[in-house]
């Protein structure tokens, strides 16, 4: 199964200097039967074996995880991303993507699922040896071999570099590990662990490491806020003999084989809280119809439209932007598959961006969406007796898994300005030219003939923005730009809503020029996102430029950004009021 884009494909971090054709652009009203074939398989893999299931795998049932993974194995849902050759069943990241959203309604073991496909056959697929290969990836697809990922320690959660495992080469070509990880999910059960260690003390490396090595133990399960269904524990490991075979590879490049798994696990992270939206929208619809007070059901009183018209927005949002980089992932593979033995890695390394802003993004929407849906049920969401509860502890870890949001934040215009200083991206060009527009005389817009063309303007304003107070962060700290983390994640802020403002909009419009059955939805979906977001960037970009001017030169850069941002307020109330009205009626999410 193939995702087919034209050409030519569009780079990591691109958007938002070029304005990418709208044949370019994977939404989800793109994907083919087969994907839909994938996707209700997954969806009856959850509702009937996982969601029956829950109250059991909380009582720390890690027979019952064993089964189910065993059974998701069975379906092929754990070797998407790994070819036939070693028992996967290989399509594209889009499935894997409608596959990792179906499993973000699956609680706790979601957490179970993601451990073992994203980060314990993804970085043995990308970076082991064919010898590893042959003899791991087969009983990890099929879930007979439970895995770990065991990055973190007490010291060095975010600093994963800072890692005090060590490894001690041997006489015979052997390693002897010594550490202790933490937070470690499967980390109770799993059978094989990811594991990285400082060779000598000093070299980043990782190593495959089998639960049956002498001196590899789980310490006690974590009292954790949610997850309870979720096995996370320290691993300990007291001179673990680990074979020179089992090196995963090279010594001294564990940080590559790290962060580029952390980059496919960010991807999918995204792509789980748009099924948790789903799921949280479609119990708070069902909810406020249901229930009734002052003679009439709640999905009537205003304050109530305005939160599921907001929860709709932003599903909308975070699936947008999750199945547009899909797409730029398929459409990469599909280009260098011929001719690129590990196309999967450059794929990974060329949208981090887009990887970051869909695992931010979609972490915070979904808290959003799930402290709404608690809420919406009152008393009944702060009680076990309702989902909403065990929805609202399960997220909140979100935010903290695969790097927390706030290096996340840093990453984002970090990795920008890095490939922009190497020439991947135009930045400097583009700064350039914003600054001789914003120095010339203004013009008059010409007249819009659509909404969404007017949303697209605000998209394009944007880009303008994020150049400008990325372009002043640069000028104004130079190589100490880095230090300067409250600039940086202001500037983020813009970014993210730059790439979800174009993403809603480009699909809208599409939606609208192929006639779908609920174009003038997806037309107000967006405009309302954008227009919010257009209030959150003006925000940003003011509190950005605050904080690295003063006096005339601030008042000469606030002047420039209302240059560059005139958006005129629409009526959102109306807006929220229509998704309401189609989410309580369709009983979940709209599109």
């Amino acid at each position: 199964m193939t995702t087919t884009l034209v050409s030519p494909v569009q780079k990591g971090g691109a958007w938002l200097f070029d304005a990418p054709a709208q044949e370019n652009v994977f939404t989800p009203e793109m994907m083919t039967g087969e994907h839909r074939l994938v996707d209700q398989t997954a969806l009856e893999f959850v509702t009937k074996e996982i969601t029956p299931n829950h109250d059991q795998l909380e009582t720390k049932d890690w027979d019952l995880a064993r089964r189910l993974l065993r059974q998701a194995g069975d379906l092929g849902l754990l070797g998407t991303d790994v070819p036939e050759t070693y028992g996967g069943v290989p399509l594209d990241k889009v499935t894997a993507a409608i596959i990792a959203n179906r499993m973000g309604q699956g609680g706790s073991f979601g957490s179970v699922f993601g451990a073992q496909t994203g980060l314990v056959v993804m970085p043995i697929y990308t970076f082991g040896t064919a010898e590893q290969k042959e003899r791991y990836l087969p009983t990890l697809v099929s879930g007979e071999t439970v895995g770990a990922y065991c990055l973190s320690e007490s010291g060095s959660g975010s600093d994963a570099l800072g890692a005090k495992t060590r490894a001690v080469r041997q006489d015979d070509g052997s390693y002897i590990l010594n550490g202790e990880k933490m937070w470690i999910t499967n980390g109770g059960f799993a059978d094989l662990f990811v594991v990285f260690a400082k060779v000598d003390g000093e070299h980043f490396t990782a190593f495959i490491v089998e639960r049956g090595f002498d001196g590899v133990t789980s310490g006690p399960e974590e009292h954790k806020m949610g997850l309870f269904g979720s096995s996370t524990t320290p691993v300990i490991l007291q001179d673990v003999k680990v074979p020179a075979a089992n090196l995963l590879g090279e010594i001294g490049k564990g940080h590559k084989v790290a962060f580029n798994v952390l980059n496919y696990g960010r991807f999918k992270l995204g792509a789980s809280a748009v099924g948790s939206c789903k799921l949280a929208l479609g119990e708070s619809a069902r909810y406020a119809n249901e229930r009734q007070q002052f003679g009439q059901s709640i999905c009537n009183f205003g304050a109530i439209k305005h939160k599921l018209g907001e929860m709709v927005a932003r599903t909308y949002a975070i699936e947008s932007m999750v199945f547009r980089t899909a797409g730029l992932l398929d459409a990469m593979l599909s280009e260098h598959e011929s001719t690129n033995d590990n196309a999967m890695l450059t794929a990974l390394e060329e949208y981090a961006i887009e990887s970051s802003i869909v695992k931010v993004t979609g972490s915070e929407y979904l808290n959003y969406v799930l402290d709404e849906n608690v809420q919406i049920h009152g008393g009944n969401g702060f009680v076990k007796d309702y989902p909403a509860e065990r929805h609202y502890r399960d997220s909140r870890v979100n935010r903290i898994f695969e790097g927390t949001n706030e290096i996340n934040r840093l990453l984002i215009p970090g990795m920008l300005v890095r490939r922009g200083l190497q020439g991947h991206v135009p930045l400097v060009a583009a700064a350039k030219k914003l600054q001789d527009e914003i120095l010339s005389p203004t013009q008059t817009p010409s007249p819009d003939s659509s909404p969404l063309e007017k949303q697209y303007a605000a998209v394009t304003m944007f880009k303008k923005v994020s150049l400008a107070t990325l372009g002043l962060a640069m000028q104004s700290y130079g190589e100490k730009l880095t230090d300067q983390q409250e600039v940086l994640s202001f500037v983020s802020d813009i970014l993210m809503d730059t790439y979800a403002s174009e993403s809603v909009v480009l699909r809208a419009q599409r939606a609208a020029a192929t006639t779908e059955a609920a174009a003038k939805l997806h037309e107000d979906a967006a405009s309302l996102f954008v227009n919010d977001a257009a209030n959150r960037v003006d925000v940003a970009a003011k509190a950005a430029v605050a904080a690295m001017t003063e006096g005339d030169t601030l008042r000469t850069h606030l002047a420039a950004l209302r240059r560059l941002l005139k958006v005129s307020p629409i009526n959102t109330v109306t807006l929220r009021r229509g998704l309401a009205d189609a989410a309580v009626q369709q009983a979940g999410y709209t599109f």
